[in-house]
């Protein structure tokens, strides 16, 4: 395809992806501007909106795409700040993604009904204005004869409005959240460690470290004055062969890894591998958990239930659930399609995961110390959410970033994002169940890659990086559901901003009371360094850099020289470079 194309062709291409939310152009980490080719933009409009195969689709897609968006009376989601809806939200938006001004008003003129139904099931009529000009106040009837009255603030949770006019009917969710994320009142400056759990050992210790050992760590943090532990995501992963134990890669967002289990004297204490062997690690909880009895059915959810028939068909058909056969791959495995004993462990493991970590934080929160916990941007495309959601995850498409300083060649995680229009569609309750999920038990939840809740880089399948682009997402929304879910779990709130961050970012991340992220090691490379701000959580350094000891010392650097990644050349001018760097952290 002609990188170099214009023409009619090339501007209805452009205009549907800006409809769609695809950006046509972006800068990268090294501050260089890309134009995203044709083909990419091809690809992700394709992936995003209705299926195209070249430029020359695009104007009929275009047209498909705002006859869709201008038949909706209602936006699919609306977000009540601070429990107050805005009559002016009552509006069919031109684009979800965009941040366009709404669109067309709806139905004026016309006689509507609106029917509000509360999380918990309660109904309430809003009458509007006459014959249905929604720019005037809306007010509430119970519908008990009681007369009408103005609904000055709604509950918060995730409702329903109902629209019903001329034999047309349609539903939006409303999300009714406080503006800004839960803050522990009168909060004072705090100190605490982060650690992989896997990592942390004691002389008890099997071959990771278990939920024993994290309470440990915390004692022992606590009595040097600490008051928080901090953990990379505790989500499940895939440890049998072939494994991949990346946390940030897990087979859900919605569970827990077997392998933190407390097994208390089912096991011997092992010594230790040169790296992390989850193999023998989840050989050691099977051989524990085995002689369990299953749970009770009463504290088996539908949820709970389909990932454990998951596990067991990956069992029995393989990793790939989609090269199973029909039934199965979408979403209905047959009975002789599961394996019995895999589907009773994860059934025991996941149940026994929730009573340890339950009894825990209480433990710790009586003492006054808190836990924090990591929500991973992704989940590996074999897990278990894809498949339970298909329609919600983008097929052909792997999330990463563009090139920046770190990786000059950019970066390919491999996991599958989210489309935003079908996580609209829900309501959003993917991300709010698994933030739920995780802020239930955490004092803290560190958000990883919070850039994620405005946009995302997607890279064609079989594209090179420079085929990607950004694609954006509803980030009021999907802020509104976050800061509801720390509230109703008292749960601080704290979004990974370091690198490339649009300016948006730290915008909604000040707007909403979310805390961001100050790295020692990153600030001690400017000309100008600065200590950090009160609303930042400081750090050395993340699991994405150097130890700290070795960052002082270079290691990292030779490293890098080690594996080919920078010439000798390079390598001495970044360690002059370091040194400059520890001299003005040290000052």
């Amino acid at each position: 395809m002609n990188r170099g194309m214009d023409g009619p062709e090339a501007s209805a291409l452009q205009e549907l992806a800006r409809e769609l939310g695809v950006l046509t152009g972006y800068r990268d980490g090294l501050g260089r501007r890309v134009e995203v080719p044709p083909e990419g933009l091809v690809a992700l409009c394709s992936a995003v909106g209705p299926e195209i195969r070249s430029p020359a689709d695009a104007a009929e897609a275009l047209g498909y795409v705002s006859r869709l968006r201008q038949s909706r009376m209602l936006s699919e989601v609306i977000v009540a700040w601070d429990g107050r809806l805005d009559a002016a939200a009552l509006r069919a938006p031109s684009s979800s993604v965009s941040g366009e001004p709404p669109g067309r008003r709806l139905h004026a003129g016309t006689d509507v009904r609106l029917t509000f139904v509360r999380e918990d099931g309660e109904e309430r009529q809003l009458l509007g204005g006459p014959r249905g000009e929604p720019g005037s106040r809306l007010e509430a009837s119970s519908g008990r004869g009681e007369g009408s009255e103005r609904p000055e603030q709604l509950p918060f949770g995730y409702h329903r409005l109902r629209l019903e006019t001329a034999g047309r009917s349609e539903e939006c969710t409303v999300i009714s959240a406080p503006r800004r994320a839960w803050r522990p009142r009168g909060g004072t400056a705090s100190w605490g460690l982060a650690v992989h759990l896997s990592a942390l050992r004691s002389s008890r210790s099997r071959s990771v470290g278990d939920l024993r050992d994290l309470e440990a760590f915390c004692r022992w943090t606590g009595a040097r004055g600490g008051d928080v532990a901090a953990v990379l995501p505790l989500l499940p992963t895939f440890n049998r062969p072939p494994s991949e134990p990346s946390p940030y890669s897990p087979v859900s967002r919605l569970f827990w890894s077997e392998l933190i289990l407390d097994l208390g004297d089912a096991h011997r204490p092992t010594p230790p591998s040169p790296g992390l062997d989850v193999e023998r690690a989840d050989a050691e909880v099977r051989a524990a958990l085995d002689a369990r009895p299953s749970p009770d059915a009463a504290r088996v959810d539908e949820e709970l239930r389909a990932y454990a028939r998951f596990r067991g068909a990956q069992a029995r058909l393989g990793r790939d659930w989609r090269r199973w056969p029909r039934g199965a791959r979408r979403g209905t495995p047959r009975d002789e399609d599961v394996d019995p004993g895999e589907e009773r462990f994860h059934l025991i493991a996941q149940v026994e995961a929730r009573r340890q970590l339950g009894e825990l934080g209480s433990r710790l929160a009586s003492d006054g110390f808190r836990i924090g916990l990591d929500l991973a941007v992704g989940v590996h495309p074999d897990g278990f959410d894809p498949w339970s959601r298909q329609g919600l995850f983008a097929s052909g498409i792997s999330v990463g970033a563009p090139p920046d300083r770190a990786f000059p060649s950019g970066q390919s995680w491999g996991f599958p994002p989210v489309l935003p229009e079908a996580s609209r569609a829900e309501g959003h309750r993917y991300l709010a169940d698994g933030v739920a999920h995780q802020a239930a038990v955490a004092d803290v939840l560190r958000v990883d890659h919070v850039m994620a809740l405005t946009r995302l880089f997607w890279i064609p399948a079989g594209g090179g990086i420079e085929e990607g682009s950004y694609v954006r997402y509803p980030a009021e929304e999907l802020f509104a559901v976050l800061c509801l879910e720390s509230h109703r779990h008292h749960c601080e709130i704290v979004g990974e901003n370091l690198g490339t961050v649009p300016d948006e970012v730290e915008e909604a991340l000040h707007r909403h009371g979310i805390a961001g992220m100050y790295l020692a090691q990153f600030d001690a490379a400017r000309e100008d360094p600065h200590p950090p701000r009160a609303t930042e959580v400081s750090s050395f350094g993340t699991h994405d850099t150097a130890t700290f000891a070795g960052w002082l010392k270079g290691r990292d650097i030779d490293e890098r020289l080690g594996h080919g990644l920078v010439d000798e050349a390079t390598a001495e001018d970044e360690r002059t470079a370091r040194r400059r760097e520890v001299e003005r952290l040290m000052e």
